[in-house]
């Protein structure tokens, strides 16, 4: 069996590196002899050259995994040429290689898939299926009224009804297509955002070790890892930063990881009266992330909180949870809110406001003034029950079975 794996993303984009490559490994050691099709969809912020490319083509053909890239276009009569040009290239690819399953990554992806699967009459998966044009409407990047909006959210109620396998990130989207797309599944499966609990194992000699490092002795430290705006917050971030470095005065520090514009960090820190030596801003490749990690006391998970996140979950909470680090989030964000709130393992913010901010530190103060291994293994326990890779394992082995 050969199975084409569809993506929306760049091949060097932490979605792909993250969040994608190591399930189709999962899915490649389920197909016996078969080959996996990768395809990905290249952004010229994460530019390969060819030398670049074909090493990584070497490396994952060794696992019988092909590399498949198109380049990104933003939307517009040029992206949709090259739309139905990508997929006249995949419908030539799927016959030569007798490709047996669409396996679309998200909805967006989904969109091809569903046009190859209409084509080909192959089966079509979505995986890691939530919410995207409507997330997209209220992070505020789309209007309901745009071309854009009205065109994914049409193809996502198509998909969702072609699909014969759903795996999807929540218990609850069942509910979401229901309502939504007027769609039931009989191949309905759960699969939220899984990480390399291994790679982000801590523990206290590492945690020393690690800060010992940095020069960094009885300093609370927190951590962000991420983006600033689209699904989520910016300017609250340094609110939350600004209440933080007034409770534990002098004796905190901030590292937040992201590419993030240091001249916009600055004018921030200018509006929002933060002193400087509180933050330090870096941008880290995400092999050597784990190293900030392992010197935190606490991470951040800033997403804003608007209705479709109920449905989606971030792999961010498996990261830091797997480091062992309370998270501060906030309300209503998949299952890892309701997880944090009755784990009692960091705060869930009931609103964006100097007194709840205040509450999270106290929150965090309260966790890690106890004992900090205790509180590292209680949380690496749920990340171990909730983002360990056997649940993916388990599943791939019953659809591809």
């Amino acid at each position: 069996m050969n199975v084409i794996v569809v993506t929306y993303w760049s091949y060097k984009d932490a979605l792909i590196q993250t969040y994608t490559l190591p399930y189709v490994k999962i899915i490649q050691n389920n197909i016996n002899s078969g080959r996996v099709y990768l395809v990905t969809i290249e952004n010229p912020f994460h530019q390969m050259n060819d030398t670049e490319w074909e090493n990584e083509c070497k490396k994952l053909q060794n696992e019988n995994i092909e590399l498949i890239r198109f380049k990104y276009d933003h939307f517009g009569i040029k992206m949709i040429f090259r739309f139905f040009s990508i997929i006249l290239n995949l419908i030539k690819l799927i016959k030569k290689e007798k490709i047996s399953v669409i396996h679309c990554w998200c909805l967006t992806a989904g969109a091809l898939g569903y046009l190859l699967s209409i084509f080909t009459k192959k089966p079509l998966i979505i995986d890691s299926y939530e919410p995207h044009a409507e997330a997209m409407v209220e992070n505020g990047t789309w209007k309901k009224s745009s071309l854009k909006f009205k065109l994914l959210f049409w193809l996502e109620k198509k998909q969702s009804k072609r699909a014969k396998t759903v795996i999807a990130l929540t218990e609850g989207m069942a509910n979401y297509a229901i309502e939504k797309y007027n769609t039931t599944f009989k191949n309905y499966y759960i699969k939220p955002a899984l990480v390399n609990l291994t790679k982000f194992d801590s523990n206290q000699k590492l945690y020393e070790a690690k800060r010992k490092e940095k020069g960094i002795s009885s300093e609370i430290v927190g951590l962000y890892a991420g983006k600033f705006g689209g699904i989520y917050l910016k300017e609250e971030i340094f609110d939350l930063i600004k209440v933080a470095s007034e409770y534990w005065k002098g004796n905190f520090k901030f590292y937040i990881l992201s590419n993030i514009d240091k001249k916009l960090v600055n004018s921030y820190l200018q509006k929002k009266q933060i002193d400087k030596s509180y933050i330090e801003v870096i941008f880290v490749d995400y092999h050597e992330i784990e190293n900030y990690f392992h010197l935190a006391d606490f991470a951040i998970n800033p997403v804003k909180p608007v209705t479709t996140k109920k449905y989606c979950t971030s792999i961010k909470d498996g990261e830091y949870w797997a480091a062992g680090l309370p998270v501060i989030i906030t309300k209503n964000i998949s299952d890892d809110s309701e997880i944090i709130n009755n784990n009692n393992i960091g705060y869930v913010l009931n609103d964006l406001s100097s007194e709840e901010y205040l509450e999270a530190c106290k929150k965090i103060d309260s966790l890690i003034s106890k004992n900090k291994d205790e509180l590292r293994n209680k949380i690496k326990s749920i990340a171990e029950k909730y983002r360990s890779f056997t649940i993916a394992e388990n599943i791939y082995k019953e659809v591809y079975s």
